[in-house]
């Protein structure tokens, strides 16, 4: 943990996102009643991210509900020294998918919306993707999410296949 995603209490500090807010309107007797539905990413830009969807009647109401239920749900994802991905993986959520590959140093994140926010949040400083299928950004997201979460470092698939590391390259 690095001092600068820790605050003077002790606690990590979150990088927040919004990834998506969007006014949503329901038909009743005397009109439309609108509410906001909210879809945050929270990371501390070392790995960890989590998702989170809010909605309530103000804005702020839906991000801060939004932001608890991202903090609720983190995840951790192996990434290189780099700051990149292991390898070239494609996340699917319903019918959205993400493909995702490693860059090298320099390349930065060349990614659409949704995909960028999540980038940025878990620290992946280098990074191509492409989003094929649906292009709607909750589902987008969670495709990501669901690809960074299944991805391996060169260690664990070495374990997984019962050889060393040397037998892998």
């Amino acid at each position: 943990m690095s001092e600068f995603n820790v605050n003077e209490n002790g606690e990590k500090k979150y990088k927040e996102a919004i990834v998506n807010l969007s006014r949503v309107a329901k038909v009743v007797k005397g009109g439309r009643r609108f509410s906001f539905s909210v879809l945050v990413a929270v990371g501390d830009e070392e790995g960890n991210i989590g998702l989170g969807f809010g909605k309530a009647n103000e804005t702020s109401d839906a991000i801060s509900k939004a932001t608890a239920d991202a903090r609720k749900n983190m995840k951790s994802i192996k990434l290189t020294k780099t700051k990149t991905l292991p390898h070239e993986i494609i996340g699917r959520f319903k019918g959205s998918k993400v493909i995702m590959r490693p860059a090298r140093p320099g390349t930065g994140v060349i990614a659409g919306g949704a995909v960028r926010s999540i980038m940025d949040v878990v620290g992946v400083h280098n990074v191509l993707a492409k989003v094929v299928g649906s292009k709607n950004q909750i589902n987008v997201s969670k495709a990501t999410l669901d690809g960074l979460s299944r991805l391996m470092t060169v260690k664990e698939v070495a374990k997984r296949r019962g050889k060393s590391i040397q037998d892998i390259f």
